[in-house]
């Protein structure tokens, strides 16, 4: 019998093959382990003084924000934190 490399019904033929794709390593689905690591970094957050705020701008905002972050070597966040900061030490 000839090895066809879509049939997957005569898995004696597979059994030393490798599929590809990332291990399982934990039992738990993919929502389920997005779900935990979620409520992990919410923890996180609040133990060190962090609260979320979200904000839409434009892209070319977006975009000077991201240049300038990065000129700064700073994260985005830390960035804009740090200008509304300055603006309400006026």
């Amino acid at each position: 019998m000839a090895k066809e490399n879509t049939d997957r019904t005569t898995l004696d033929l597979f059994a030393d093959e490798r599929r590809p794709g990332r291990p399982k390593t934990s039992p738990l689905t993919r929502d389920e382990q997005l779900r935990i690591n979620k409520r992990n970094q919410l923890k996180r957050d609040k133990v060190r003084g962090l609260r979320r705020v979200e904000l839409k701008m434009n892209a070319d905002a977006v975009d000077a924000l991201n240049e300038l972050a990065d000129r700064r070597q700073m994260s985005r966040s830390e960035l804009i934190e740090e200008m509304i900061m300055a603006q309400l030490k006026l």
